[in-house]
């Protein structure tokens, strides 16, 4: 019987939670709720938890033993390494390096959770431990992994989505139980609500709060307390001085009508009253995600009326060309930097307004000449879509769709965005229904132009996402009750990076070098600058190291950074001011390893000479450094002004240790990943990705600079170099010349990129 209640109420506990959250919130909730009751129930230890959430993150990769084969990824391999430390796993480090075949046919397979695991594993693991495999060879495979494992604990109905039941949930409040829900981008529930309220015959007004809208809010209150009725306050974060009012009003009002009920939205928001929250029922309700289902939205709002509106033979294939633009454009944001640099928040009123363009520019158009289709591409890609648009590559990217689809070619019987996608030949609104609810559920990325290792790219983001959100909120106070207490390790992490903490540049050898050097040279003045600023990321380094020993053995008291930083340090994440003077990095582990990297190279330049090639990605302000080069060639040649001399770029056949000398002018550049295609060394051209391959190293490219007024070669692609996977303002340095067969137009769909750092 006890366990029967304990079956019926944790379920329901989590229908309640479920019910309240958005979508990428459910499923880290139920994994959660999951292992918490399998480690209460001892079937999962502490240890294999954090593996789980944190992986080999704290790793440092030059400390553990040496990967065996290339193939095998950096943080792959920190993974596994930490995952050897757990009994099940004791051996795996060497069983990989023995039967190393094996194991990169199990995981270049399309589903590898399914496959037999090499090495007697498939027979040995549950669910969980194959969970904490899965999570350290694929990261992209982890939430599929997590389903099975929740299925197998918790059984299938925590692994179903709770539909969301408005009227079952308004039976369960009461007059002074408000229900709020929480906003998503896309999605308003008011049309619901004031649909429920209709069936049931109630009266039913909204109020958008906003300035001045408290005093309208307040007699609808009190009107609908008395008689009985249903007030929905509309985007309630922009009200939030009212809603402190609203909670008394709820609270103090002595009679309220037992019809009563006050329906919420409102946008999440940091200031929003806890207290309210509390004493409400929440729900979310999201837009359904895919193609299939942002057409049936789209068509969903599109009338028979509005379909014959104009009788020219172009008005319906544009129109559904539009509404499948509208759809590629909100789909591209889930794939990150590679969909948009910056997710816009494209919506319905875009839609409108091109499908009103597209109807005026028809009703004006002359029927010989037909349609003007650089009016209409420069409508949809500068203004309509490209007005919101602030980054200059998501423009160009725009417009290239524009172009691609925007054409004579949309008329003719053979065009299709994508195979299977094509334009359907209807007369009544009922026939694109049919058609829109034929496609296929999910969709591959390259319907909207990209790889299908975009996939990977977003499960891993997603798995990556759920993982650290976990790993912040656990509780900070003890150890896991078992073994060395946080204080010990983070100081014994501490010596250890003080050991290896590179030694102070002393100031007069510094300028003694830089003299001998040339000191006022353009990249010697690029140095000194790096140096500088290096110097101030040790100082600081060191630094909180020492006063973070002092404050764990109680000598001084500790501060809120040495707080942050042991916190920071414990989790594998960097301190955040450390972040603040220095890079970004993905964990802790890297971090530092690159603070050395970083440090050789400028010691390396300082007392060698300089480097025959550079690491870009060593630099703080790469930017500068190819500035740098440019002044160097302009003062070189004679008569060059700085002004009209720009940069150019050969991609060489090399890796960075088959240089062995300078060139003649300009530098070399090593360490560039590209993102989103492929490289032909041989040929030197840009190709297609190897399936589950999302980085490829560059070879060295060499960048110089030439005195020119002249336009480049449209049939290059120009790539964007990016510091980090980001890809914003604040981390592009400058863009190069590719070689391709194919149009430049592919890639820039693909969203290829440079790379300076991938982790």
């Amino acid at each position: 019987r006890i366990d029967n209640i304990i079956d019926y109420m944790t379920f329901e506990v989590y229908k309640y939670t479920v019910r309240g959250l958005y979508e990428k919130h459910k499923f880290l909730f139920t994994l959660l709720l999951t292992v918490k009751i399998d480690i209460k129930s001892k079937k999962v230890k502490h240890d294999e938890f954090l593996t789980l959430v944190k992986g080999g993150a704290s790793l440092d990769l030059k400390e553990v033993m040496p990967k065996p084969c290339k193939w095998i990824l950096d943080m792959t391999w920190l993974n596994l390494v930490e995952l050897s430390k757990l009994k099940n796993f004791s051996d795996i480090l060497n069983q990989i390096t023995r039967n190393e075949k094996a194991w990169k046919s199990w995981f270049d397979k399309e589903a590898p959770e399914d496959e037999v695991i090499p090495d007697g594993y498939h027979a040995s693991l549950d669910t969980f431990r194959r969970l904490l495999l899965i999570r350290s060879w694929c990261p992209d495979r982890t939430l599929n992994q997590a389903s099975k494992y929740i299925l197998d604990s918790m059984g299938e109905k925590y692994t179903e989505s709770v539909i969301l039941d408005l009227e079952q949930m308004w039976g369960e409040t009461d007059n002074r139980t408000p229900l709020i829900s929480f906003l998503s981008m896309g999605s308003d529930p008011s049309n619901m609500i004031e649909a429920l309220a209709k069936k049931k015959g109630i009266e039913c007004k909204a109020i958008s709060m906003g300035q001045g809208q408290d005093v309208h809010a307040r007699k609808l209150l009190k009107l609908f307390m008395e008689t009985g009725g249903w007030a929905l306050l509309q985007n309630c974060h922009l009200g939030l001085d009212f809603m402190d009012e609203l909670i008394n009003i709820i609270v103090e009002t002595e009679a309220i009508h037992d019809s009563f009920r006050l329906w919420m939205t409102t946008e999440v928001h940091d200031n929003f009253p806890i207290n309210l929250l509390q004493m409400s029922i929440k729900f979310t309700s999201e837009p359904p995600q895919g193609v299939k289902a942002g057409l049936k939205k789209t068509y969903a709002g599109i009338s028979q009326d509005q379909l014959e509106i104009s009788n020219m033979p172009q008005w319906k294939p544009l129109l559904y060309a539009v509404a499948f633009l509208h759809t590629t454009v909100q789909e591209r944001r889930k794939f990150g930097p590679l969909g948009w640099n910056i997710p816009y928040e494209f919506n319905q009123a875009d839609f409108n307004a091109t499908v009103q363009f597209v109807q005026n520019h028809l009703d004006d158009m002359d029927i010989k000449r037909g349609v003007s289709w650089s009016t209409v591409r420069y409508m949809i890609g500068e203004i309509q879509y490209g007005g919101r648009v602030t980054d200059d590559y998501d423009k160009r990217l725009l417009n290239t769709f524009a172009r691609v689809w925007f054409s004579e070619q949309l008329f003719s019987p053979n065009f299709c965005f994508y195979k299977g996608y094509v334009i359907p030949k209807c007369q009544k609104i009922e026939q694109y229904h049919d058609y829109i609810n034929g496609l296929p559920n999910a969709a591959t990325p390259e319907v909207f132009g990209l790889h299908p290792n975009a996939a990977i790219t977003h499960s891993s983001t997603v798995a990556k996402d759920v993982l650290d959100t976990t790993l912040s909120i656990q509780p900070k106070d003890s150890s896991g009750g078992v073994g060395e207490t946080r204080e010990a390790i983070v100081y014994r992490m501490a010596d250890d990076m003080l050991d290896k903490l590179p030694k102070d540049y002393i100031p007069f050898e510094v300028k003694d070098r830089l003299k001998q050097m040339g000191a006022y040279a353009p990249m010697n003045i690029f140095l000194r600058q790096e140096v500088d600023r290096m110097q101030k990321v040790i100082t600081t380094v060191r630094n909180t190291l020492k006063d973070l020993k002092l404050a764990i053995d109680g000598t001084i008291i500790m501060n809120e950074n040495l707080r942050d930083a042991l916190d920071c340090m414990y989790d594998a994440r960097i301190p955040a001011q450390w972040k603040k003077i220095s890079w970004a990095s993905s964990t802790l582990g890297f971090w530092f390893t690159e603070l050395l990297e970083r440090n050789a190279q400028f010691d390396n330049w300082l007392f060698n000479g300089r480097p025959n090639a550079f690491w870009m990605t060593g630099f703080f302000n790469p930017q500068g450094f190819l500035t740098a080069m440019r002044q160097e060639v302009t003062r070189a040649h004679k008569g060059w002004a700085l002004d009209s001399v720009v940069l150019y770029n050969d991609v060489t056949k090399w890796m960075k240790d088959d240089v062995a000398q300078p060139p003649l002018e300009g530098v070399y550049v090593y360490g560039l990943y590209l993102e989103g295609a492929g490289w032909d060394r041989r040929n030197a051209k840009l190709v297609e990705q190897k399936p589950k391959v999302l980085f490829e190293q560059m070879p060295v490219i060499h960048i110089y600079a030439i005195n020119t007024t002249g336009t480049k070669d449209p049939r290059l692609y120009s790539c964007p170099i990016y510091k980090k996977p980001v890809r914003t303002d604040l981390t592009y340095i400058a863009a190069v010349d590719l070689r391709t067969v194919q149009s430049p137009d592919h890639w820039i769909l693909r969203g290829v990129a440079l790379l300076c750092d991938v982790k």
